[in-house]
């Protein structure tokens, strides 16, 4: 056996020692290009390296009549193509670029974000990046946050990083039904969009190298990091299919040095949005003519439009976001970082309009031509991280950082009232069976109904060194701790909120509810990236974690790839993950009143959701394969296809739902009343979370890119990404009760809810002063089954066993932006997403409930809001 081989079998039997995996250091500082070149000695992540300059990348950017992401002089990060981008996810490698990772990895610019038109970071990535989708309309309090769903997979299952430290979550928890119930994601609108240089987005399990929820990919936020310059745009625009919809963003970014070597960058940013209404929604209650077996009455008082119900409809929201992102060497070795985040958000959803006659017309001396509910929330997000890092620690790159994130959320409600407390029966005697603590006779219009906040301590210690093993096999060890600090505090509403069935649209939760929780998470972590040859490379990666909740968990992850020429290579990984369930899933508990009844969620952890057959809840696991091919045939057309399966076994799901009075037994018994509205027993329910499903997803991603360059007549550069997704049920959990958790409609949000395809055409032309954006997308169909509402036969009415199938059939939407160069410092663009106007199918009146909801609210596929147009202007000084 020669030497070489020796070394090559040494290496592979010392792999299972190398333990766990770090988290990635956020480096966004530039390298060589050349793939094996990554293992040079000069360190790309220590403060040694600081010799490359933007000028090329901005001059490009500028030359193509685009607004550059302004990227520091010492921390260049593009070439003219943002997958040949030196990326710092999914490796712990220096100098590597997208095209060159042995996992899919894809890079957005903020350029590319930009041109998508939207205002919202969530909206953007959907209109961009083919994996990413979010839901038609978010119910009650999920319409008031902003997080995103990947591979068909819960917004739970995706883990985002910003700046490669884990952010924290939303303290917004989904109570109601659909593909997100039980969903904390990460808010993205409380990230400043200006404060974006590009997003990498990891297309794999990477839960070995970052920890829980990275099961469906990851997606790093990295931040400009300039010492110079002043950035400024406005956007404003519209929805031109209802004439609604109007909102506009302002933003104002700039850097400046700090001391002869360092910089501070600042970020401002603030965005309007009115309430888009769905046209064409006629109340079954207003209407005058109802079917004999219609649930909800008709209302025969004075005259009322039909259109006055505006549940389906977008948030009104205003936003004001700030951002602060600082370095500064200390000396040759050490650099002292960190970035600030803050958010301010106020925004207001509609509920269900309620009739004059509500609650034996009780109200209408308040609302004498009915009323709809403001469901409200009044939010803070602010997020730090403090570190520093060095390259000369016994040899070793190192980066100890601290970083602290909190969301906290009013909710409330306006243009609202108690019914219960207006009722006769209200009695301010606390033996009654209808006793209010907040009085008798009256009822505010305006009540707090809950607060919540979700905060995280992360601290992260990360070590990595290269290594030349027998001066033949390059490596790059990487290994690290972290210790993070979860808590979770939910506040009980003003009593009006919550006595005698709390009040309409929204009841609040009550003192039982309310609680504080903590957990601590300790991990160990060791990746080895082995090159065995220089065409040929291996990673291994390892972590252990302690939850003080759930116990200890161990994932691991194996990575390949291999490049027959520099044209084509071939990449493969296995891994497997897993997620904690959030404090939030464990013991979140609400109801929710509806203008005919109620549902209620049941904490896992509790003894209502126990005599339901609840289990409580575990982690989630995962093992997930990928393999593609990379190739470039022709210089300069770049195409890669990977194809994906991700195995998932105890899925958090909603599960063990009833309604009739078994419901109503168990969210009395968790401490609620139900509202004083004349309702049908079956149309009140009752459900709870549960580990109760495995999954298998399966996909194929394709993406190519290719630039005309034309000379005089200009650059064209075509691009083409292309997300096929299936997932399949592969166990229905039982509960102790012994029956199904999951009905037909729970899998359906599961398993179809999201398209089965989606492609993006685009193609984006510079000639000039002028640039062209073309974008073409194609979303496949998607399947729910839906709830018998108020005009269905009697006997199907609220059913939680019978559905309708109902199809959204596959839809293309065509994107236009238009934009103009005056000089080098301001650009005008004038664009339409949806030109034409293309909205989705609209849902039979059976499963139409009260006739308000016209389209299926819980499919991920095109919006409801018709034809965007807008304009923007940008400025660099």
């Amino acid at each position: 056996m020669t030497s070489r081989r020796r070394l090559f079998a040494a290496t592979i039997l010392a792999v299972p020692m190398l333990g766990s995996t770090a988290s990635a250091f956020a480096d966004t500082r530039p390298a060589s290009t050349a793939h094996a070149k990554t293992h040079s000695k000069t360190s790309a992540h220590g403060v040694k390296a600081k010799a490359a300059s933007t000028a090329a990348a901005s001059t490009t950017a500028q030359t193509r009549g685009v607004t550059p992401a302004a990227a520091p002089a010492k921390r260049a990060h593009f070439t003219n193509d943002a997958n040949e981008a030196v990326i710092v996810t999914g490796t712990h490698s220096a100098n590597r670029h997208a095209r060159q990772s042995v996992s899919p990895v894809t890079v957005l610019t903020s350029a590319v974000l930009q041109r998508s038109g939207m205002i919202n970071l969530g909206d953007a990535l959907v209109r961009t990046y083919p994996q990413i989708n979010v839901p038609t309309m978010g119910a009650d309090a999920a319409a008031l946050v902003s997080a995103i769903n990947m591979r068909g997979l819960s917004a739970n299952e995706v883990l985002v990083l910003f700046d490669g430290k884990r952010r924290h979550s939303t303290g917004n928890f989904t109570a109601d039904s659909g593909p997100n119930f039980g969903a904390t994601g990460v808010d993205l609108s409380m990230i400043p969009a200006n404060m974006i240089d590009h997003i990498e987005v990891l297309e794999d399990g990477a839960a070995a190298m970052y920890g829980s929820d990275a099961i469906a990919g990851v997606v790093n936020i990295i931040t400009k990091k300039t010492d110079h310059g002043i950035n400024m745009s406005a956007q404003t625009g519209a929805n031109a299919y209802a004439g609604s919809g109007w909102q506009y963003q302002l933003n104002l970014d700039g850097g400046m040095k700090l001391g002869k070597d360092g910089y501070i960058h600042l970020f401002g940013q603030v965005s309007h949005t009115d309430h888009f209404y769905v046209n064409g929604v006629h109340d079954h209650r207003l209407t005058g003519n109802q079917p004999s077996y219609a649930d909800a009455a008709s209302y025969t008082g004075q005259s009322i439009p039909s259109n006055s119900n505006h549940i389906m409809s977008t948030p009104e929201e205003t936003r004001e976001n700030f951002g602060l992102d600082w370095g500064k060497p200390l000396n040759d070795d050490v650099e002292f970082y960190g970035n600030i985040t803050y958010a301010h958000r106020h925004s207001e959803a509609y509920e269900n309009y309620r009739v004059p006659n509500v609650g034996g017309g009780v109200a209408e001396s308040i609302f004498p031509y009915g009323f709809s509910p403001l469901e409200t929330i009044e939010e803070n997000d602010y997020s730090a991280t403090v570190g520093a890092k060095g390259d000369n620690f016994l040899g070793f790159e190192w980066d100890v950082s601290s970083t602290y994130g909190s969301d906290y959320d009013k909710v409330g409600n306006k243009n609202t009232v108690n019914t219960g407390m207006l009722q006769s029966t209200c009695s301010t005697d606390s033996s009654s069976a209808y006793y209010s603590s907040a009085g008798c006779g009256y009822s505010p219009t305006t009540a707090r109904a809950e607060s919540y906040a979700m905060t995280q301590w992360t601290n992260n210690l990360d070590f990595r060194r290269r290594f030349n093993i027998g001066h033949v096999v390059p490596m790059t060890l990487a290994f690290g701790m972290e210790q993070r600090m979860d808590a979770y505090q939910i506040w009980a509403g003003n009593p009006v909120s919550y006595v005698l069935g709390g009040t309409q649209g929204y009841a609040g939760l009550a003192p039982q509810n309310s609680g504080k929780w903590y957990r601590d998470v300790w991990a160990w972590y060791m990746d080895g990236d082995f090159h065995f040859t220089k065409k040929w490379e291996m990673d291994f990666a390892g972590r252990f974690e302690h939850y003080t909740d759930v116990g200890d968990t161990e994932t691991g992850k194996i990575s390949t790839r291999y490049d027959f020429t520099k044209r084509i290579g071939v990449r493969a990984t296995i891994s497997t993950g897993f997620r904690a369930p959030t404090l939030a899933e464990e013991h979140f508990s609400a109801m929710n009143v509806s203008p005919t009844g109620a549902s209620g969620l049941l904490a896992a952890s509790s003894a209502s959701a126990k005599a339901l057959g609840s289990p409580g809840l575990k982690p989630e696991r995962s093992i997930s394969e990928s393999g593609g091919i990379v190739v470039e045939p022709i210089t300069g057309l770049h195409v890669e296809a990977d194809v994906y399966q991700i195995n998932m076994r105890d899925r958090i799901v909603q599960g063990g739902t009833v309604n009739g009075q078994t419901a109503i037994d168990a969210i009395e018994s968790m401490g609620f009343s139900l509202p004083g509205n004349a309702y049908n027993a079956n149309s009140v329910s009752a459900y709870y979370l549960a580990n109760g499903a495995s999954t298998r997803t399966q996909g194929l991603d394709i993406k190519a890119d290719y630039t005309f360059h034309m000379q005089k007549h200009g650059n064209l550069m075509l691009s083409m990404a292309l997300d096929l997704n299936r997932t399949r049920l592969h166990h229905n959990g039982i509960g102790s009760t012994g029956s199904q958790l999951l009905n037909a409609q729970n899998i359906g949000y599961i398993t179809t809810a999201y398209p089965r395809s989606k492609i993006i055409l685009n193609a984006f032309y510079t000639v000039g002063n002028w640039d062209v954006n073309v974008r073409q997308t194609r979303y496949g169909q998607t399947t729910n089954q839906m709830t018998y509402e108020d005009w269905a036969p009697t006997a199907l009415q609220y059913s939680v066993d019978q559905f309708q199938k109902f199809e959204n059939s596959p839809h293309w939407l065509t994107d236009i932006e238009v934009g103009y160069r005056f000089n080098k410092n301001w650009h005008l663009a004038v664009g339409v997403n949806n030109i034409f106007n293309v909205r989705p199918r609209r849902v039979s009146q059976i499963v139409n409930y009260l006739g308000a909801m016209p389209y299926d609210q819980f499919s991920m596929q095109i919006p409801m809001t018709g034809g965007y147009y807008y304009g923007r202007v940008n400025a660099s000084f």
